[in-house]
């Protein structure tokens, strides 16, 4: 067994062809774009080289020539900052099922971190924000995953747990049937606050493009900038990510609470991209994009993502949830596009969140894991803070 790290087009080329050979016979596998994946590792395209990111990738190859593995480990001081510890992260591991190939590709990752300095490490994890390439799916290897989603073997649980990774935290997917009712307590939400008055709901067919990052970039930092893990937006980061959405995005679907002027809350979703992209086979190119147009345009995608939910902290405990929750789920189902859909993960520690989740009637549909492995056995494991 040969370790060889990617260092030129070939060796890239091979990155990409080890999925392919990992999921040949599995039916559900969708295949992460090309392009999304590189964009991770263009130190023109990912801002983190400039502010002292470091990335290395290996490829592991067997006896008979084939491409057996493949691993990505990473230096994200952004992602380290306030931990305990220094701690890098690991990222799009791919093997057979030999834990040979398991152990070689993740003792090299392991031992790179060292020498950089870092005392834990977190995986399988993206050299990026926490949207895609994020956690180990644990449960539910039968429906077809969301975009930019990680999707892996059932077997490699075994590998992380034989070298010692635990579990830092679970990431729980949800999901729910559109033309359900919403539930009476929202209902009942909503009308407190229109009582009250004041607030209303809007989508982003209501304000500009720049009125909209303006308004993702507030409501993000004041729901989510500064808890564990979760940094504070700049509003240029906002306007590359409304920027990123606009070619996917269905403006009916993103909606916002205003307080007066100020928008308090935020429920963002786009259309299930993955069921676009599975006609693609991994690559945007010319010929992807086209089909990509053709099936946008046709509606091919009737499940809808929610990407990101939060209210401001100053508003928490008002109802807003509800109030939001109970319009925009009447106007979705008005329009009838989509028949069901999907909550982005929402991790253990948002008790908050889950119960959000839960009282809108979801179920459970998928289960991924963030684990954490700490270098010195003797220092004891602690796993990430609830939010307050």
């Amino acid at each position: 067994m040969r370790l060889i790290e990617v260092q030129d087009e070939k060796t890239r080329k091979a990155f990409h062809d080890v999925p392919r050979r990992i999921y040949a016979d599995d039916p559900v596998w969708i295949p992460h774009l090309k392009q999304d994946v590189e964009k991770v590792f263009d130190p023109q395209g990912n801002r983190l080289f400039k502010k002292g990111g470091l990335v290395k990738r290996w490829l592991a190859q067997d006896e008979n020539g084939q491409w057996a593995g493949r691993i990505a480990a990473f230096v994200n001081p952004k992602y380290s900052k306030g931990m305990e510890q220094p701690t890098g992260g690991l990222g799009f591991f791919e093997s057979t099922d030999d834990d040979s190939v398991a152990n070689l590709l993740l003792g090299a990752a392991e031992d790179w971190l060292k020498e950089q300095g870092m005392e834990a490490v977190d995986g399988p994890i993206n050299f990026g924000e926490k949207d895609k390439f994020w956690g180990l799916l644990v449960d539910n290897f039968k429906d077809l995953s969301s975009y930019g989603m990680n999707y892996n073997r059932d077997y490699y649980r075994r590998f992380f747990e034989a070298r010692g990774y635990q579990v830092y935290y679970e990431q729980y997917i949800y999901g729910r049937d559109i033309q359900l009712a919403v539930q009476a307590p929202f209902a009942r939400k909503r009308a407190q606050i229109e009582a009250r008055g004041g607030f209303k709901v809007i989508t982003a067919r209501d304000i500009s493009e720049a009125q909209l990052a303006e308004y993702f970039c507030t409501t993000y930092n004041n729901a989510w900038g500064g808890h564990h893990g979760f940094a504070k937006m700049p509003l240029k980061q906002a306007q590359r990510t409304v920027k990123t959405l606009k070619p996917v995005m269905d403006k009916d679907i993103v909606f916002f609470v205003m307080h007066g002027d100020k928008p308090v809350a935020f429920y963002v979703n786009i259309p299930e991209l993955n069921q676009i992209f599975q006609y693609v086979n991994g690559n945007l190119n010319m010929w992807g994009k086209l089909k990509f147009m053709y099936h946008k345009l046709k509606g091919t995608a009737d499940v809808m993502v929610g990407v990101v939910f939060g209210i401001d902290r100053a508003y928490h405990g008002q109802g807003l949830d509800g109030y939001m929750i109970d319009i925009a789920g009447k106007q979705i189902q008005a329009k009838g596009r989509y028949k069901t859909t999907t909550l982005t993960w929402i991790g253990d520690f948002n008790p908050k969140m889950i119960r959000i989740a839960e009282n809108l009637g979801t179920e459970r549909t998928r289960t991924y894991q963030t684990l954490r492995k700490l270098f010195d056995p003797a220092k004891p494991f602690k796993r990430v803070p609830i939010a307050k």
